[in-house]
């Protein structure tokens, strides 16, 4: 290649870099977990996401593994193109979601959880992805001791983010749905890379927490959020199209917006765990019908 087509190359490579910017930061700030669509490939995952104009998706399993960090997606020889092709699609990774739960108190166990992290740590910070999801999840015996273990695994976790430029986020879900308990992990952890994924359905429906409570409570710490809609079902809730249940999920929204809320607002559809809900074409589109609106109406604007 000469000098002319080399300028000429790299001028092109440039203006298509800031036409995919200029795109992306034109998009409202809704995501997706790939939690709803477990058999699609890759490149189907982001070719659906640009197409629906969603700006980001959160990684939650890929191809039926939750071991995110063992698909060859993510191997060190491969990252780098993903990585690309993250970048070509005008979207983000909002999140690297682990299973880590901080509730264990058999040191073994413990550990084999953080070190579990930590090798989901490795992968945002590879995908220059912010957060790192992990789980309190389970408050057996005394509860005080169950929530200084799990602030201390924040905390252990957090020292091992931060100089990589992630924050671990505990969600609030399993027994760490109300307010206080979560307030309580994550003021003894005390750290600035050790904050919260705000699961607004499961404050709603399992701690009957309105969500302008949960946001007055938690706002300082919450980074990431996701989003579900939902009907009782006998004693159960059978998940539904967003708006067609009884979740307040444009008052979860309008809570959000009151305190400038900078994250995004993540679809979960649950179609790993619940194989008979609606196929994902159907119902990720929905919610970005209907959140879209939801968020035009609070004023957002792309």
């Amino acid at each position: 290649m000469n000098r002319r087509k080399f300028i000429a190359a790299t001028t092109a490579s440039l203006a298509l870099s800031r036409f995919l910017r200029a795109t992306a930061q034109l998009r409202l700030p809704l995501a997706f977990s790939t939690l709803a669509c477990p058999d699609w490939e890759w490149r189907k995952i982001l070719d659906f996401a640009e197409a629906n104009n969603f700006a980001a998706i959160e990684l939650r399993g890929l191809m039926g593994t939750m071991d995110l960090p063992s698909r060859p997606e993510f191997a060190a020889d491969r990252i780098a193109q993903s990585k690309q092709e993250i970048a070509a699609h005008g979207l983000k990774i909002a999140c690297v979601s682990s299973s880590s739960a901080m509730h264990e108190s058999d040191p073994a166990k413990r550990e084999a959880q953080l070190t579990d992290a930590r090798r989901f740590i490795d992968l945002a910070a590879a995908l220059d992805a912010p957060y790192v999801r992990v789980f309190g999840n389970e408050i057996k015996g005394n509860k005080e001791e169950v929530i200084t273990r799990v602030a201390s695994g924040m905390r252990t976790l957090a020292d091992y983010a931060g100089p990589r430029g992630v924050t671990v986020i505990i969600e609030s879900h399993g027994d760490f749905t109300d307010s206080q308990t979560l307030k309580e992990v994550l003021m003894r952890a005390d750290s600035p890379h050790a904050a919260l994924l705000w699961d607004a359905h499961h404050t709603f429906a399992s701690s009957n927490e309105q969500p302008e409570y949960t946001v007055a409570q938690l706002g300082k710490w919450i980074r990431h959020t996701h989003l579900k809609d939902s009907v009782l079902d006998g004693k159960e809730r059978k998940y539904v199209l967003t708006g067609k249940g009884d979740v307040p999920i444009q008052r979860q929204v309008q809570a959000l917006r009151g305190i400038n809320y900078q994250g995004y607002y993540c679809f979960e559809w649950e179609k790993v765990w619940h194989p008979d809900l609606l196929d994902p074409s159907i119902a990720i589109p929905d919610y970005m019908r209907v959140v879209s609106g939801y968020l035009r109406d609070s004023a957002l604007t792309p």
